[in-house]
């Protein structure tokens, strides 16, 4: 099992900051991906940001505020996040592809339990 853990979330002013972090840990021999997503209530969950080996991926709406890195020994994702807007609430899910041992096959999608991000206007 992979278990992940996420922290960072908070209530802050439009315009400010936050970073969130993700740590991976349990059984663990690869990781394809590592990102972020995000939900409202109502809506669909959203990819926010995503780190493969080719590259990184943003939702349009983020692209130039928000950066997405990764830190491998640790196995742990960043998504640091500037110029907050309203519109960036919502409650931001870790989400990690990864193979968990060497004769798996396939890999498989992990989730964490959310962190809440409040921006107050």
């Amino acid at each position: 099992q992979v278990q992940l853990v996420e922290s960072g979330g908070d209530l802050v002013q439009a315009g400010g900051s936050l970073r969130l972090s993700c740590a991976a840990s349990g059984s663990i021999f690869s990781i394809n991906a590592m990102g972020w997503y995000r939900q409202v209530p109502g809506k669909q969950r959203e990819l926010v940001a995503i780190i493969r080996k080719g590259g990184t991926d943003y939702t349009d709406s983020v692209k130039g505020r928000f950066t997405i890195s990764r830190d491998n020994p640790k196995n742990t994702v960043y998504l640091q996040m500037n110029s907050l807007k309203p519109e960036d609430t919502a409650v931001y899910y870790c989400y990690v592809d990864a193979k968990p041992s060497s004769w798996s096959r396939v890999s498989y999608g992990y989730w964490g339990q959310g962190t809440q991000v409040t921006v107050s206007s």
